[in-house]
């Protein structure tokens, strides 16, 4: 295995953890369409923990585009 190949690995257990503890809602209810408010603002920690996803899925998609062109 190259160096990728754990980078890969390394970020999507990092974006799938950070994706599951990101809330959008209050209960269950929220997530099935009964919440109030359409237009949230993001603000502290969860503002950082999106910007930290995005950068995640940005190393993910560049390790996997970067291991496919070593030809290993």
């Amino acid at each position: 295995m190259n160096v990728y190949n754990y980078l890969t690995i390394g970020s999507m257990l990092l974006m799938t953890i950070l994706i599951l503890i990101q809330t959008r809602g209050a209960s269950l209810g929220a997530g099935l369409g009964g919440a109030g408010e359409v237009n949230t603002t993001r603000r502290g920690t969860d503002k950082t923990i999106f910007q930290i996803t995005i950068i995640c899925a940005l190393v993910f998609s560049l390790s996997l585009i970067m291991n496919a062109l070593s030809g290993k």
